[in-house]
């Protein structure tokens, strides 16, 4: 086995580094992802530092957010003066939210917290203008969600920030940085929700409107008293919060399987179906839930029914399939953007073990949230056949599907935390053997099954083929041919910050980028990115080596030189030797020594830049176990 390449003034073991408030937040605005929350929790700080925002209004106790309410984001169509969100008369349309699903008091689950959509009608107050407010919230949690957007005074503009406070019951306090999108001209990759209108002061016209779910950090183990918001922006802008709530954490439970939402596909129509989806279990746990996920949908989609069991042959269970349940009923509607959890069921997922997640679409679905590349053969039913996900058999099942619509996870009680493996085609188990979960994530699960010194971490597999660090692929909006994903950057809150349990993220990413002309600056900017954000919410962060690609068509020379630049950032630990807790030389696991642009020909699946099965074991080989705990 290779030995893991440790960074210059790396760490060892679980523990993360502790940044002090104002360099954390001096990186996090050097590099301004657009969308992203950059936030720093400064513990036991009684006030802000010098040059600071103030902690609150002065002599204001904290009050629900509702009762704050000084703005008006949204109009009926037919009275669209009855809003004015931006000071120029327009506002979001009422019917195109209603059409979301976005109804008055609707709960929206956005990254594992459940905010809510404000509960007044149109042309009531509905959000406040941030201006270092106190707001009530009590509670536990792992970060805390707000529902924003920032309005621009004239022309639509930029985004909106500013310095909060959360406010403890022991007296401590942390900061937070909050960055609103603007809501006709942020990034539609980062949304939680897309309206097709706007109502301006002549009537609706068509213009895409958005809302954003931001997250920030909050001390661990504490218990939140009030937040504060920040402080007017400035006189350009307004930063508007609609809804806020702490993600409660995923404690008692692990993520055993997860697959990322690599674009919105249009289907069918399929009318009335039962899909039979074939995921493999990482670890194993006496009891399950899983994880629906609605994104970048503009539409509501109904679940009608929803089953597990262990996969028997093709599309048949291995036993009779237990039914799943949402918030006790039988089925469940996911707003658009919004995601869902099932209840916990009393049933026992083995470790490495094919399962069978059956979900029955009784309307209409013209298109769904995809999971492009599987590697796995999974099964449908034709139209109108109705609810077959409780049917032990594989009759119904007459179609297949190379793709996984809606599913993104599946946890099982208990456990010590996952690890999630954030990458591209790679990762998603390009030319490994499909169907027998040959990935190189399958394999270090494996691996840590197979052993007794360190704990049976769950891996939660994170690739999308042709995902990228810096650019965005799928365009976050509307139906697509291209499944590639957004950047790591832009996936980063969903796809690893809020994923269950997660304690490790491994980031191998990068060469997509370097083939299509990304400098390795940008490379190595966003993966240090990447670094510092998963590190202010706790996480330990392991970066792989980009693998040769020489001999595929577009790995020039060039590319080649933008590769041994990352790689050296990489070895070195990243931002000043620290930005990494630990390095798995992927690059020297398969490359060989005669020609290190390229892998050995061992390795090679064919095309030059995807391993083959045992250039994928020689990846899971190449991992220090000890250095994911």
């Amino acid at each position: 086995m290779l030995r893991t390449v440790k960074p210059d003034g790396g760490r060892h073991g679980g523990r993360h580094r502790r940044w002090t408030a104002a360099r954390a937040a001096a990186r996090a605005a050097a590099v301004g992802i657009a969308g992203a929350a950059c936030a720093v929790a400064a513990a036991n700080t009684p006030a802000l530092a010098a040059g600071g925002q103030p902690d609150a209004l002065p002599g204001r106790e904290p009050l629900p957010l509702e009762r704050l309410f000084d703005s008006r984001a949204v109009s009926d169509d037919a009275r669209p003066g009855a809003a004015d969100f931006d000071g120029a008369g327009n506002s979001l349309s009422a019917q195109d939210l209603a059409a979301a699903g976005w109804t008055p008091g609707r709960e929206l689950a956005f990254d594992g917290a459940r905010l809510h959509w404000p509960r007044p009608a149109a042309g009531k107050p509905d959000n406040v203008r941030a201006a270092g407010q106190a707001v009530r919230l009590g509670g536990r949690g792992e970060a805390l969600t707000f529902l924003v957007a920032a309005t621009a005074k004239g022309a639509p503009g930029g985004d909106a920030k500013g310095t909060g406070t959360v406010r403890y019951r022991d007296g401590s306090r942390s900061t937070y940085r909050l960055t609103a999108p603007d809501w006709r001209r942020g990034p539609l990759t980062t949304k939680a929700v897309g309206l097709p209108h706007l109502n301006a002061p002549g009537g609706r016209r068509s213009e895409t409107t958005r809302l954003y779910a931001v997250s920030v950090p909050v001390a661990p183990g504490r218990d939140v008293d009030s937040v504060v918001l920040p402080q007017d922006p400035g006189p350009d802008s307004d930063l508007h919060v609609f809804s806020l709530a702490l993600r409660g954490g995923s404690r008692g439970w692990t993520g055993t399987w997860a697959a990322p939402v690599s674009g919105y596909a249009a289907v069918g129509p399929w009318t009335d179906r039962t899909l039979r989806l074939v995921v493999h279990s990482s670890t194993g746990g006496p009891a399950t839930r899983i994880r629906l996920e609605n994104t970048f949908a503009p539409r509501p989609v109904r679940i009608g029914h929803a089953t597990i069991a262990l996969q028997g042959k093709g599309a048949a269970a291995a036993g009779a399939p237990r039914a799943l349940a949402f918030g006790g009923q039988q089925g469940t509607v996911i707003p658009a953007g919004a995601q869902a959890f099932s209840d916990p069921l009393g049933f026992r997922v083995p470790p490495g073990t094919n399962l069978l997640v059956s979900i029955h679409l009784p309307g209409k679905v013209p298109a769904v949230p995809v999971h492009s590349y599987t590697s796995q053969v999974s099964y449908l039913t034709g139209d109108g056949s109705g609810d077959r996900t409780g049917e032990r058999g594989a009759g119904a099942y007459t179609g297949t599907l190379s793709t996984w619509p809606l599913l993104t996870g599946v946890d099982v009680e208990g456990g010590p935390g996952s690890v999630v493996t954030l990458g591209d085609s790679i990762t998603d188990g390009e030319r490994s053997t499909p169907g027998a979960n040959g990935r190189w994530p399958d394999l270090l699960a494996r691996r840590l099954q197979a052993q007794h010194s360190l704990p049976r971490l769950g891996i939660l597999n994170h690739g999308i083929s042709g995902n990228r660090v810096v650019t965005d692929r799928y365009p976050g909006d509307g139906t697509s041919t291209i499944m590639s994903g957004v950047s790591a950057q832009h996936r980063l809150e969903r796809d690893v910050l809020a994923q269950t349990s997660a304690r490790t993220v491994i980031v191998f990413e990068g060469v997509n980028d370097i083939r299509s002309g990304t400098s390795a600056a940008q490379v190595i900017a966003g993966l240090d990115a990447i670094a510092e954000r998963a590190h202010e919410r706790g996480m330990r962060v392991i970066a792989a080596t980009i693998a040769p690609c020489g001999g595929f068509y577009d790995c020039t020379a060039e590319a080649e030189a933008q590769r041994a630049a990352i790689n050296r950032h990489i070895r070195g630990g990243g931002i000043a030797g620290r930005g990494y807790d630990a390095v798995f030389d992927f690059d020297a696991a398969i490359r060989d020594p005669q020609q290190p642009d390229r892998m050995l020909p061992a390795f090679d699946g064919g095309d030059h830049l995807h391993p083959n099965d045992a250039g994928m074991k020689a990846f899971s080989d190449a991992i220090d176990l000890r250095e994911l705990v």
